[in-house]
């Protein structure tokens, strides 16, 4: 089991993520868009590198949801390898069957 703080801190980043995702991309629209005078494009860059770190999508971690793991993910289940195969032993993921040859 993880760390309750480093659970609880992505959880944070997660909102943080949502609250300014349309600022973030309206910044960022700015930037590239060409047609815009330079010193506002310069504005807008300051805008964005002013913005908390932490309401960049990138620095969110992916963790199992069961046990907050988080290396060996699997984006198809939220889940980690570990939890992923103690859920399949015991069949409680349907049409995951254990390889053997």
């Amino acid at each position: 089991m993880a760390k309750k703080s480093s659970v609880e801190n992505n959880n944070k980043r997660r909102r943080m993520v949502e609250n300014k995702k349309a600022t973030r991309a309206l910044l960022k629209a700015k930037i590239r868009n060409l047609e815009i005078p330079f010193e506002d494009r310069i504005a807008a860059a300051h805008k964005l590198a002013e913005m908390p770190r932490n309401s960049s999508r990138v620095r969110v971690r992916n963790r199992c949801s069961l046990t907050g793991r988080p290396r060996g993910y699997y984006r198809k289940f939220g889940i980690s390898r570990i939890a992923l195969r103690e859920l399949a032993s015991a069949g409680f993921l349907p049409g995951v069957t254990k390889a053997s040859w």
